[in-house]
């Protein structure tokens, strides 16, 4: 297989310069790139052998929780090669949450009373985990209902479910429904406050609800879903919450022990936007929160590989006139920091975009929401598909560094 076909046309890249691949590299501040090597050798194996698992986690804030974005890297990189397959991962039930999106590739719906507990609170009204967000309910009519799209050609069935959640006096069973009559009890393991759901088959859809064993009723605390189903393929496993800040992921008290079932391979960073949206940027506190939140996740994937997407150009709004905040560029050399730091990689956005006040010509291209600060589904899928660009040219020149080619000239 050709190199140029496994690359996305971004042809509507607003920009002047017609060699638009050469606006995706990801760039190494150290000069040493040699920490994304295991995660290539691992891709490597499974592109080419079949074999094995990679997960990427990005985490960021509402560009992520949208789930546009991500979601075209993930389906890029599930059609890189022929007969490559992926879990869905880490889902949440969004729509349970007042004035929030759920991701449009897959959908949930509810019954019952609900509490809400998100990172960007101070403090959080419950503990959290990876996913940033929980709910609770004592309703006994609650219950959650999720269904995955499998579109753009990828299956993503499940037959294991671990329910990351708990309930303090154990008088909620949490149970599961699949095929409108097949019930599953859930198996309890208190180390990692998660319930496992072994199903007799694949499934796209399941319902969570309780069974009561107790007088008592106490609440159900629900941070979230794992969904496997137990192929050799990739999981790109995508968390954001609206307004989310580094020192937001910091509240989670959960995170070590949610990141167990993630364990990624590569973690993208795109956490920023809303540390640099007021006047009183702090850009050591930035990087100090980033190397809190990277020595946690750290401690449970020691070799993940990392890259630092910079914060787009953006603007604030006062009163009824908008003013481009010029913190985007002391975001953008602090994230070169701190991959200098780690020996990790940076994807500028910032820069592709073409610098201060760029937002402008993406709004006028229909790239970029009026609010200019967001995109719109088509300036996020665009972004989507430069990040995965330049994952490829990097995965590429690792192949050319090193001992195989697999023709890919």
């Amino acid at each position: 297989m050709q190199a140029q076909f496994i690359f996305r046309d971004v042809s509507a890249f607003p920009s002047k310069d017609t060699n638009e691949r050469k606006k995706t590299y990801i760039y190494f501040p150290s000069g040493d790139t040699s920490a994304y090597n295991g995660l290539f050798k691992k891709l490597d194996r499974l592109i080419f052998e079949g074999e094995g698992n990679i997960t990427i986690l990005h985490i960021g804030g509402s560009h992520i929780q949208a789930g546009t974005l991500s979601h075209q890297i993930r389906t890029n990189l599930l059609n890189m090669f022929p007969g490559l397959v992926g879990s869905r991962g880490m889902v949440f039930p969004f729509s349970v949450v007042p004035k929030n999106n759920n991701p449009l590739n897959y959908r949930t719906t509810y019954t019952g009373v609900w509490e809400v507990a998100k990172n960007t609170q101070r403090p959080p009204k419950f503990p959290l985990g990876l996913t940033g967000m929980c709910i609770a309910s004592s309703d006994t009519n609650a219950s959650i209902s999720i269904r995955l799209r499998n579109n753009d050609g990828i299956i993503y069935d499940f037959n294991k479910v671990y329910l990351l959640g708990h309930c303090d006096s154990g008088y909620m069973r949490p149970m599961l429904k699949i095929q409108d009559s097949i019930v599953i009890e859930g198996v309890y393991d208190s180390a990692r406050l998660a319930y496992f759901f072994h199903l007799p088959c694949y499934a796209d859809f399941f319902t969570l609800f309780f069974e009561q064993i107790d007088s008592l009723w106490e609440p159900f605390y629900l941070r979230g879903f794992w969904l496997e189903n137990g192929l050799a393929g990739i999981t790109y496993v995508d968390i954001g919450v609206n307004g989310a800040s580094v020192l937001s992921y910091l509240r989670c008290d959960y995170l070590e022990n949610d990141l167990t079932f993630v364990k990624p391979d590569l973690c993208i960073f795109s956490i920023g936007i809303n540390d640099a949206s007021g006047t009183d940027f702090d850009t050591t506190n930035f990087q100090n929160n980033y190397k809190e939140l990277i020595r946690r996740i750290r401690s449970v994937s020691p070799d993940c590989a990392i890259l630092f997407t910079t914060n787009n150009d953006s603007f604030r709004r006062v009163g009824k006139r908008y003013y481009n905040n010029e913190n985007g560029l002391l975001a953008q050399q602090a994230f070169y920091s701190l991959a200098g730091y780690y020996n990790a990689g940076v994807w500028d956005l910032f820069s592709f975009m073409g610098g201060l006040n760029s937002m402008k010509k993406w709004e006028e291209k229909g790239l970029a929401q009026r609010d200019k600060v967001h995109f719109t589904p088509q300036g996020y899928s665009l972004i989507g598909d430069l990040i995965y660009n330049a994952l490829v040219e990097e995965y590429i020149n690792y192949l050319k560094n090193n001992y195989i080619t697999h023709g890919l000239e």
